[in-house]
């Protein structure tokens, strides 16, 4: 192709309807993609219309054949067309080969199980699973585990110790470690470890493909500065929805029902900010938006759980910690 004839390709646009054709995707999932993740940053016509040129067309056709193979968008969109392409040559030596499940040693009971429900794996190969990083050195060695995937709601520095003497013990090649909650002085000491470490993700099945990313030393873009800022501004909740069910029982014999309406609401809040962190991982603009919710109703939550305190110490009910 002459150097004119390039230009010429450059500057070629095609509409919406084109390009999804183009792309092999119906022209319904690619306003839904553009809408939720601003995938191509595509120019407007004078009416509006969104114009993409070859190359997002190319990007587009990338993105479609990935999805195909079971990879979740959410996580593709924020990759550039060099890394689409090498994860689909990496998927395609991988069949080739006969291997294109990603060898696993998992830790964390809730993350196992999750796997283990799933007949296809979402492309992983689990060589064994565990509870805790503890048990790790008292499974078999040579277990042929390429990634180690640790699962914890909440993480802090102790964890550096013991990730580090499961690490050696299995010899796998790289470390995945997810989160709900952590401070961002032990995300920083995870991954100067060399550790990939994200919140825990909505969709399981962008599991393999964290996996990969860590194995080739990816850094996939994450939205965190706002989501260790929720983390380190809002406190863990001081009652539990089994406290707070015991609570609201112990009220009935009470002629105030307030102890009842207060137990709703903090059970509420504290499902809307674990809703709010599932939601935190389509593209940067959106993390940042469920982060603030979520960090908005854990701010909300704490102020309910004093007055909890207060409510239940003026009618007599037994707070948790007083049973321990």
């Amino acid at each position: 192709m002459t150097t004119s004839t390039a230009m010429e390709q450059d500057r070629i646009t095609y509409r919406s309807g084109a390009a999804a054709r183009l792309a092999g995707l119906p022209v319904e999932t690619l306003r839904i993609w553009e809408r939720r993740y601003d995938l191509s940053n595509a120019q407007r016509s004078e009416r509006g219309q969104r114009l993409y040129s070859a190359e997002q067309v190319a990007r587009l056709g990338l993105l479609k054949q990935l999805v195909d193979q079971g990879h979740a968008i959410g996580v593709l969109a924020a990759l550039s067309r060099e890394q689409l392409q090498a994860m689909l040559a990496s998927a395609g030596a991988g069949v080739q080969a006969g291997s294109a499940r990603v060898p696993v040693l998992l830790v964390g009971t809730g993350l196992a199980r999750r796997v283990a429900a799933e007949r296809e794996g979402f492309g992983l190969d689990v060589r064994a699973s565990y509870a805790s990083l503890e048990q790790v050195a008292e499974g078999e060695e040579g277990s042929g585990a390429q990634v180690l995937v640790v699962e914890r709601s909440e993480i802090d520095e102790t964890i550096l110790p013991l990730l580090a003497a499961a690490r050696a013990f299995s010899g796998v090649a790289a470390v995945v470690v997810l989160y709900r909650f952590c401070g961002s002085a032990t995300i920083r000491a995870l991954r100067a470890q060399g550790c990939l470490v994200v919140r825990v993700p909505g969709d399981l099945g962008e599991l393999a493909l964290l996996c990969r990313s860590a194995l080739t030393g990816q850094r996939l873009p994450q939205p965190e500065a706002a989501l260790e800022s929720a983390a380190e501004t809002v406190a863990p909740p001081r009652f539990d929805e089994e406290a707070l069910a015991a609570m609201s029982a112990a009220s009935k014999r009470l002629m105030c029902e307030c102890p009842r309406h207060l137990s709703d609401l903090l059970m509420m809040l504290f499902s809307f900010e674990r809703y709010s962190a599932s939601c935190a991982n389509r593209n940067p603009d959106d993390a940042r938006l469920h982060a603030q919710l979520g960090q908005a109703a854990g701010q909300a939550r704490m102020v309910l759980e004093q007055a909890m305190e207060k409510l239940a110490i003026a009618e007599g009910l037994p707070l948790p910690w007083e049973r321990k």
